[in-house]
């Protein structure tokens, strides 16, 4: 079996390409700091699907605008792409915004929120600061 699959070398390399082509060559003033986060390319390579992320600002209305700036030049940039990468069909790119980035600040701010609640009940309950009972009797070397 091989190591890496040509679809998965196609979609580095189209991650690559349009991270460029998207920071220097798209003039739109709408777009914002636009960060290419993973593409995944159909087996066929007729499609590849291009996972965005925005820096900043991160509101609903934003992210369809940035989308729909992307829709609209998916054509110049699928043009661009066949340019510089050799392959016999350039794929038709589809933008999605990838949550997962978002989702991960929530989860990371829950987990800061349980982690200082319990710290606070551990202070309340020992009438100290929540320091490890053991953390004084270390012998020194």
């Amino acid at each position: 079996m091989r190591e890496f699959k040509r679809t998965d070398r196609v979609a580095d390399q189209l991650q690559q390409e349009l991270a460029v082509l998207i920071q220097r060559e798209v003039k739109d003033p709408r777009l914002g700091m636009i960060t290419v986060s993973g593409v995944t390319v159909s087996r066929d390579l007729g499609y590849a699907d291009v996972f965005i992320t925005l820096l900043g600002e991160n509101d609903d209305e934003r992210v369809a605008e940035n989308l729909k700036v992307l829709k609209h030049a998916a054509g110049f940039l699928r043009s661009q792409i066949a340019r510089r990468v050799k392959l016999r069909h350039m794929p038709e790119l589809r933008f999605h915004y990838d949550e997962s980035v978002v989702r991960g600040q929530q989860l990371s701010a829950l987990i800061d929120e349980a982690v200082a609640t319990d710290r606070a009940k551990h202070t309340d309950e020992n009438g100290n600061e929540g320091s490890d009972e053991n953390a004084n009797d270390v012998e020194p070397r």
